[in-house]
């Protein structure tokens, strides 16, 4: 297991701009945002390469989809001073990486992947059968690792890609973690961390390798993590010296479980623009609503006497997100007993929506109008994200021996 100390409490996550951002992206992602950013060292990036693999005929409008998002991103609340915000193609050490990952990720893998067949099942108008979309997961790794995230916000759904970046990463550093004279570097490195820390270090290791005990270990890695005298690679082959490997290269992230990984979309599956049953951060609101009142709802209520049954009804799925318990209640015994029409029950969740709506589609007109301020915002955020994948891919190349000049 690598270590998770405090220099790697960091997230990562990222979303393809491939149009509008829409409540699907809100509850299942950006709220999540909100949060990570006041507690974690967030990198939020536009993942515009891989817009790609499902969008490569229309690359040109990868762009404006691409400033429409980040706009949305500060129109919900995502804060440039909380969390660095930057843009994958200016950071050409997420394609370096995904090029040497691929070298050493088995095919098996990759074709295993449970979105592989189902998005080519669901996505029909698009040819997928090609490289881009299979090693997808290869460059999702790459994001992840680059910036030696610990952290990875994921749906249910998601939770296989992190784990396939985990075993990507183990992979790794068994095969260019053990350098040739990696036991005498790291007791070299020991005694960059003086003498007293040294010994505390070598008593800790002893302790854990030979009892197992983890509370050695985590203070083990607590001290790497607090001393400032230890390079980035001397702290990665103190770290696998600990554990009892080679140096620890890449880090493998956890995934970090969102609360509502899934939005429902006007047609009762997920909401996604692929199936197009999305309403859009900022859409016109007569066009909400619109979509709100002719929304599909329980087959079985073919006349407004007819009782249905909420659980087989889209509807109910905006009622569990947009409302309180007393109108749940309200709407469940209506809708069961015939006591209130579709229309009557859906009424309550256009409301809701509406209002949540509007004050984002406001701050977007302001955000809109300063360009420039967006352009500098991301402009920062590629440079802090730069310096981080730089430094990752120093040791990438160096275990690798591929840093000669």
């Amino acid at each position: 297991m690598s270590a998770m100390t405090s220099e790697n409490q960091r997230v990562l996550s990222g979303i393809r701009p491939t149009g509008r951002m829409h409540l699907g992206h809100l509850h299942g992602v950006l709220k999540n945002w909100l949060r990570l950013q006041h507690e974690y060292d967030c990198f939020f990036f536009a993942a515009d390469w891989h817009a790609l693999t499902t969008h490569y005929e229309q690359s040109r409008d990868i762009e404006a989809s691409m400033w429409d998002m980040l706009v949305d991103w500060l129109a919900v609340g995502v804060d440039p001073g909380k969390a660095k915000l930057f843009i994958q193609s200016h950071i050409p050490e997420h394609a370096e990486l995904h090029l040497l990952l691929s070298m050493v990720t088995p095919l098996g893998w990759l074709e295993r992947v449970p979105t592989y067949k189902e998005q080519q099942e669901q996505i029909k108008d698009r040819d997928l059968s090609t490289y881009g979309f299979l090693g997808y997961p290869v460059l999702m790794s790459s994001d992840i690792l680059v910036y030696r995230a610990g952290w990875v916000p994921v749906g249910e759904d998601q939770v296989p890609h992190v784990e396939l970046t985990r075993e990507i990463a183990r992979r790794f550093n068994h095969v260019f973690g053990r350098e040739p004279d990696f036991e005498s570097r790291a007791e070299s490195a020991i005694k960059k961390l003086g003498k007293k820390n040294g010994k505390l270090y070598q008593e800790l290791r002893k302790r854990y390798q030979e009892q197992g005990d983890e509370q050695a270990l985590q203070t083990a890695q607590a001290l790497l993590a607090d001393n400032h005298n230890l390079t980035l690679g001397d702290r990665d082959r103190l770290t696998g010296y600990l554990e009892g490997g080679g140096r620890t290269i890449l880090l493998e992230p956890q995934p970090l479980l969102t609360a509502a990984a899934r939005t429902p979309g006007l047609d009762g599956r997920k909401m996604s623009k692929s199936y197009g049953n999305t309403i859009g951060l900022r859409e016109d609101p007569g066009e909400v609503e619109e979509k709100l009142r002719t929304m599909p709802t329980d087959p079985a209520r073919v006349r407004r006497s007819d009782p249905g049954n909420p659980e087989k009804c889209p509807v109910w799925d905006f009622h569990k997100i947009y409302s309180d318990q007393s109108t749940r209640d309200w709407a469940w015994k209506g809708c069961t007993t015939a006591g209130i029409g579709c229309l009557e029950c859906k009424q309550p969740v256009i409301e809701a929506v509406l209002r949540e709506l509007k004050p984002i589609r406001e701050r977007a007109l302001e955000i809109e109008a300063n360009p420039e301020m967006v352009r500098s915002v991301i402009n920062q955020g590629c440079e802090a994200a730069r310096e981080v994948a730089r430094d990752t891919m120093d040791g990438v190349r160096q275990a690798m021996g591929l840093n000669y000049r």
